[in-house]
């Protein structure tokens, strides 16, 4: 969440952030509202303290019994007024936590205006598409004659938007998986993508993790992940009360909070291997056929931690891992600026890339690159102590490695031949064991 006295500060430009995202900006003043009523009635409780401590002082100091009595019945009523301050505290405090939540991140500057999708603006596009001598087919028609994709018996067994991955598709993924874990921990690779970005950027390798798929409610609202509004894409555990995690990174943010750590130790990197739940709410009619909107799904996620004056540059540095990865696979794709109205609400600053689909004849959406700043650890308490002493909030910044589904659709339709097979990307074969997938024989 934002800074309250960033907010106290700076009250149209929030409200100017806010009419840039499509969202009303009354709340800005309602809150403000409250958090000075809030203040006014905390200054009143300070004052009626040393006014009961000096009370105190004085009952003790008293010996004649009727005025000692009488200023005990003072001080119960400076109890009892104690009382309906602190009652009306409480429920402004609650009130002030429920608005200050639905406030998101200010956007950078150069992030650009814009009401959804359609203003996206895309930054730079790397490759040609393919010409194929044939008509491509699209992943699912590939997937079904194969026997890589059964999206049928899923639906039976599962019900819509669910999949099975069979044979090559299985395999792949988790030569996937191995790769990215190996090439985000190969400390020569990130030095190189590093000082890409500026030269001793540092160069700390990821942490691979398999992290927890279910997550507390009142953890997932730390992640900024469960404000109002979001609970109809996430997947409750009502007698467990937890959520299942829609991306890796919503139990990777977690992994230090309420923490302090030292300088020195930043950034922190960490890439996270999950199954992702989502509930698809609002897509219904979207993308129904195939693996490209799933409710199920596997996925690569990185997150980290770093100082707030390289928060920026962090971002940089995965956008160019990600550019890094996309590009070792040999698949044409471009890198979008994500408008004001389309990004997520922690975010100040969000870059997509999207992967070329043949069988679609069009990009389409396979990584995203969110940039936190602070918005996230001050609800995490996550901070840093730095090299003088003084301590602050970390930035934190999380992105997709490779989403399974997604890559594996760009996989399968860059890669098909004419024949019907499929050839394995080159820095894939190592993982697989075989360089293409062909028909079974019946």
């Amino acid at each position: 969440m934002l800074d309250i006295k960033f907010i106290r500060q700076n009250p149209e430009k929030v409200k100017e952030s806010m009419e840039k995202r499509n969202m009303k900006a009354d709340i800005v003043d309602r809150l403000l509202e409250v958090d000075k009523k809030r203040r006014e009635i905390i200054t009143e409780l300070e004052s009626l303290k040393a006014t009961k401590n000096k009370t105190s002082r004085i009952i003790v100091e008293t010996k004649d019994p009727e005025e000692r009595k009488k200023i005990i019945g003072e001080m119960k009523e400076l109890d009892v007024k104690s009382d309906i301050l602190n009652k009306e505290q409480k429920e402004l405090d609650q009130q002030f936590q429920s608005l200050i939540i639905m406030i998101p991140n200010v956007p950078d500057d150069d992030v650009p205006a814009g009401k959804d999708e359609s203003e996206n603006v895309i930054l730079r596009k790397i490759g040609e598409p393919l010409e194929f001598a044939f008509k491509p087919k699209d992943h699912l028609e590939i997937g079904k004659e194969l026997d890589l994709i059964d999206t049928e018996t899923a639906a039976k067994i599962s019900g819509s938007r669910f999949a099975y991955l069979k044979n090559g598709a299985a395999i792949l993924e988790y030569a996937i998986v191995q790769y990215v874990f190996q090439t985000l921990s190969d400390s020569v690779i990130i030095k190189k993508i590093a000082d890409g970005i500026e030269d001793g950027y540092p160069a700390s390798p990821f942490v691979p993790v398999v992290p927890p798929v279910m997550i507390k409610p009142d953890i997932y609202i730390k992640m900024a992940r469960l404000d109002p509004g979001q609970e109809e894409e996430r997947y409750y555990l009502q007698k467990d009360d937890q959520y299942l995690i829609g991306s890796a990174e919503h139990t990777l943010g977690p992994l230090h909070m309420d923490e302090v750590i030292p300088e020195e130790k930043l950034p922190l990197r960490y890439i996270g291997f999950s199954t992702s739940f989502r509930r698809e709410a609002g897509s219904y009619g979207k993308d129904t056929k195939g693996i490209l909107r799933v409710h199920q799904f596997d996925k690569l996620e990185m997150e980290s931690f770093t100082i707030p004056e390289n928060s920026r540059k962090e971002q940089d540095f995965i956008v160019a891992i990600q550019e890094y990865l996309v590009n070792s696979l040999g698949i044409p794709y471009q890198v979008i600026a994500v408008c004001t109205g389309d990004m997520g609400g922690p975010d100040a600053r969000q870059i997509d890339i999207e992967c070329w689909m043949p069988g679609q004849g069009k990009y389409r959406e396979t990584h995203t690159s969110d940039m936190n700043t602070d918005y996230q650890a001050r609800r995490l308490n996550t901070r840093v102590r730095r090299a003088g002493g003084e301590v602050e909030l970390v930035h934190m910044n999380d992105a997709t490695a490779f989403a399974i589904g997604r890559i594996l659709i760009a996989i399968l339709e860059n890669y098909q031949q004419e024949d019907g097979s499929v050839v394995i990307p080159e820095v894939l074969r190592k993982y697989t064991g075989f360089d293409k997938i062909v028909k079974k024989e019946q």
